[in-house]
C-alpha cells in the first residue's frame, strides 16, 4: 500500500482532522509513503502526538492548533505551513463533525451554523487559500473527505448530510477553478469505518447488514485510496467522487 507505486517522497501534505480517526491513518500512511506532514486540529497536543509518531517514521512534521470553521485559524494554519515547509503538495480537508438533533425541529440554529462551518465554511475557505497557492506553484492534489450521509441521507442527520452535499458541489468547482494550475480536487466519501470515535452504530448488527462486504471499514482500508489521489498515480483524476463505503445502502 505504500510501496514506490505511491511514493510521496518530497511531498509536503496538510491534514485538517489528522489527530484522530481517519485523519491520523491518513496522515501516518502518508508519511509511510515518504512525505512530510503539517496536522491540524482543535487540539494541539493531540496534534503533537501524531506529529512524534510521524517524526518516529523519519519525515518532519508540524503540529498546528485550528479551528477549521473560523477563517482567521484557516489563514493562520495557511501561513505557518508555508512558513515551515515552503509550500503545499497535497491538502487533505478532513475534519468534520456530524452531532445528532432529536428532530429537525429541535436542531438549533447554534447547531446549524456549527456543522456548516465545519463541513462547508471551513473547506471552502482553506481550499481557496491553499488551492490557489498550489496553482501558482505548479500544481497540487486537494482530497475532500465527504460522507455517503451526502448522497444517502437520513432525518436525524439532515444538515450534516446537506452541508456534505454541498462539500462534494464546490469539490467540482474548484477542479475547475485550478485545474489550469494543474490542482486536482477530488472526493472521498466514506461509509462506516470503526475508528477510535466511532459511535454507537459500531454495534448496530442491522446497519451492518447494510453492507454488502457485512461489515464496517478499518482505517487503513481508507489509506491507499487517499494515497492514489494524493500520487501521480491519479494526475488525469479530477472532479471526482471515490466511495468508499463497502457496498452500503
Amino acid at each position: 500500500m505504500t510501496d514506490n507505486l505511491f511514493d510521496l517522497t518530497g511531498k509536503v501534505a496538510l491534514v485538517t482532522g489528522g489527530s484522530r480517526g481517519l485523519g491520523r491513518a491518513i496522515a501516518l500512511g502518508f508519511a509511510a509513503a515518504g512525505a512530510d506532514l503539517i496536522i491540524a486540529s482543535r487540539k494541539l497536543e493531540a496534534c503533537e502526538a501524531v506529529a512524534g509518531e510521524i517524526r518516529a517514521l523519519g519525515r518532519r512534521a508540524l503540529a498546528v492548533q485550528c479551528h477549521v470553521g473560523q477563517w482567521d485559524d484557516l489563514q493562520r494554519l495557511t501561513d505557518q505551513a508555508y512558513e515551515a515547509f515552503g509550500r503545499v503538495d497535497v491538502l487533505v480537508n478532513n475534519a468534520g463533525m456530524s452531532p445528532l438533533a432529536a428532530s429537525s425541529l429541535e436542531t438549533t440554529e447554534a447547531l446549524f451554523d456549527k456543522i456548516v462551518d465545519v463541513n462547508f465554511k471551513g473547506v471552502f475557505r482553506l481550499t481557496a487559500l491553499i488551492g490557489s497557492r498550489m496553482a501558482e506553484d505548479g500544481g497540487g492534489s486537494i482530497i475532500n473527505v465527504s460522507s455517503m450521509g451526502a448522497a444517502k441521507p437520513r432525518p436525524f442527520i439532515a444538515p450534516y448530510a446537506g452541508a456534505k452535499a454541498a462539500l462534494n458541489t464546490i469539490s467540482v468547482a474548484f477542479a475547475e477553478e485550478f485545474g489550469g494550475g494543474g490542482v486536482r480536487v477530488n472526493v472521498i466519501s466514506p461509509g462506516g469505518f470503526l475508528t477510535d470515535v466511532s459511535g454507537e452504530w459500531a454495534n448496530d448488527e442491522s446497519l451492518k447488514a447494510t453492507v454488502a462486504l457485512g461489515r464496517f471499514g478499518r482505517p487503513q482500508e481508507i489509506v491507499s485510496t487517499a494515497l492514489y489521489l494524493a500520487s501521480d498515480h491519479s494526475s488525469y483524476t479530477t472532479g471526482a467522487n471515490i466511495w468508499v463505503n463497502g457496498g452500503g445502502r
